[in-house]
């Protein structure tokens, strides 16, 4: 096994994760910001509508692995209502997620990008995700403020989901390096561990979310080889071997 030059992790349930989350908390932080509301649509009223709305698209990122981003749904609920915010489209993302959860990080995650960054190795992310690679920037400034991601893709940014191959060579692009010197670290068998591998790139499933982990990867698996963590020490413990 060789030591990577770049490690790149999924987000959710792999570095944060979102406790207490409530859509309607979201939206009330939002309504803060409205500027016309001429049919005086309530916090609730509008709500319901993003369920709507989300919820179809939802059925179209299962049936196409394809993503829309939440920019494009927001603008969808808030044309139909007639509502106008004092916000930009990236303000918006941010004040409906921090208010929806406050988000919060997995454990040992800011231990281990701290070994990471300390021996070298580079980082970035790759995920599956409504909100824009800015939002999510802006998340892990906040949460992981010591982190060094290169980059960070979003799906909706680029309607592939993972483990669509094209997300995980576009990072390589990214990173101008080939797929050998590259491991993905991530929750899910289907989505991170399978897409990784399929383009050439080191897998490492990780499921310290037992929860996550079994909602999503029983019944499935592999005829590859990858390593298997539950805790982010075991991957320092891992690299203090081969760290050259």
């Amino acid at each position: 096994m060789n030591c990577p030059e770049m490690i790149i992790f999924d987000n959710g349930h792999t570095l944060l994760y979102e406790p207490d989350w409530n859509s309607e908390r979201g939206n009330r932080a939002l309504f803060a910001h409205v500027i016309k509301n001429p049919k005086g649509v309530s916090v609730e009223e509008y709500t319901k509508m993003c369920t709507e709305i989300f919820g179809k698209m939802e059925d179209i990122r299962k049936s196409h692995n394809c993503d829309i981003s939440a920019r494009a749904g927001n603008r969808v609920v808030a044309e139909l209502l007639g509502i106008e915010f004092s916000l930009t489209p990236l303000e918006r993302e941010s004040v409906f997620w921090t208010a929806a959860s406050n988000g919060a990080v997995m454990p040992y995650a800011e231990e281990m990008l701290d070994y990471l960054n300390e021996n070298g190795i580079r980082t970035a992310v790759i995920s599956n995700l409504v909100w824009s690679g800015e939002a999510l920037t802006e998340r892990f400034e906040r949460l992981l403020p010591n982190n060094k991601f290169e980059f960070v893709i979003t799906s909706s940014d680029y309607m592939y989901r993972k483990p669509s191959r094209l997300l995980f060579d576009i990072a390589l692009n990214k990173a101008g390096l080939t797929s050998d010197k590259v491991w993905y670290c991530g929750n899910s068998v289907a989505n991170d561990i399978e897409g990784a591998h399929g383009a050439g790139i080191f897998p490492v499933l990780y499921d310290g979310d037992l929860k996550s982990y079994s909602e999503q990867n029983d019944g499935l698996d592999t005829d590859f080889d990858f390593l298997r963590i539950h805790d982010w020490r075991e991957l320092i413990a891992v690299l203090k071997k081969i760290v050259r």
